[in-house]
């Protein structure tokens, strides 16, 4: 039995987001391919009102949710905008619940758009308890990232997009939190492009995700130690391991200052911004170019909603 979701399934997604999050940027950066030594194409998910891919599985999900008046989800920031954004449109309240020690920037962009934000807990994994905990009581909607395959398939419109290259890409690493972006994207690449290899790319600070697909068993950690807080897994969504088992062919790791420094060399040569996490992918392809060498490879910029405390010091040394 497959754990792939259904081309039909993204293509319907695709239809149906909202036209603010899809279609971005996708282009081979030029100095970056020289500096390289292959093709980079970059799939720039920063280009929208939220700065993230989220926006994405959120809009196909929320449009689905007939009747609903409160939606309650936990996030580092990014997820919990795209919630935000998408109740505000759909008329719908929305609660986010984050760790204490969230990113200000964050917080502060989900208020403005008209989200309760709950602050408290030692990280993401404690305040989704916490979260959920309010949801049940309340009686509102409770969404998880990670496990809705719906989110998981908007996601996957990023890969459709993707395949419209002239040439597909010889692998396309994927940055790894909950899992939704690569088991969507994964997916896509699986049925439609089966010559990619999907690249998997966890911080070392954070790898449950990629101890659980190396042991095909759900694996928690005691803590998470990285400034990717978009990628920051203690305990894994557990509907999100079978996809995962079946679309990545690799899983690597990059610490905290291979993104840093594959952030500022984006900076450098393509003048772009991004936050650790949407970084996660750049950084793993630049610790493994060499072995791509006269290849095409793709990632994922996801996100630019960068701690503005740490801007320059990140992007500048």
């Amino acid at each position: 039995m497959t754990n792939l979701i259904a081309q039909t399934r993204i293509e319907a997604a695709h239809e149906a987001i909202d036209p603010v999050f899809k279609n971005s940027p996708q282009f081979a950066g030029e100095p970056l391919s020289a500096q390289l030594g292959c093709r980079t194409v970059l799939k720039l998910e920063t280009a929208n009102p939220i700065r993230c891919f989220k926006g994405r599985g959120a809009d196909w999900w929320m449009g689905s949710q007939a009747g609903m008046s409160s939606v309650v989800c936990a996030s580092a920031g990014n997820f919990g905008q795209a919630i935000a954004y998408c109740a505000r449109k759909h008329a719908i309240e929305a609660h986010v619940f984050a760790a204490s020690n969230a990113n200000p920037l964050k917080i502060a962009a989900m208020q403005a758009l008209g989200a309760t934000v709950h602050v408290g807990g030692a990280d993401l994994d404690a305040a989704k308890e916490t979260a959920i905990a309010f949801a049940a009581e309340s009686g509102r909607t409770f969404v998880e990232d990670g496990k809705e395959d719906m989110i998981s398939e908007g996601a996957g419109t990023i890969a459709l997009e993707l395949s419209l290259l002239p040439k597909a890409p010889d692998a396309i690493y994927i940055p790894v939190g909950n899992g939704a972006l690569v088991n969507g994207m994964g997916s896509w690449i699986k049925s439609a492009m089966p010559n990619t290899r999907v690249v998997a790319v966890c911080a070392t600070g954070a790898p449950s995700m990629k101890l659980s697909w190396e042991t095909g068993e759900l694996v928690t950690t005691d803590k998470v130690d990285t400034i990717a807080d978009g990628i920051a897994v203690r305990v894994p969504v557990p509907e999100s391991l079978p996809p995962l088992a079946e679309v990545v062919d690799e899983f690597v790791e990059i610490d905290d200052q291979q993104m840093i420094e594959a952030g500022r060399l984006l900076f450098q040569l393509e003048n772009l911004v991004s936050e650790p996490a949407g970084i996660a992918g750049l950084a793993a392809l630049i610790d493994n170019a060499e072995r791509h060498s006269g290849q095409t490879v793709a990632t994922v910029i996801c996100g630019s909603n960068i701690d503005p405390a740490r801007k320059a010091e990140w992007l500048l040394g």
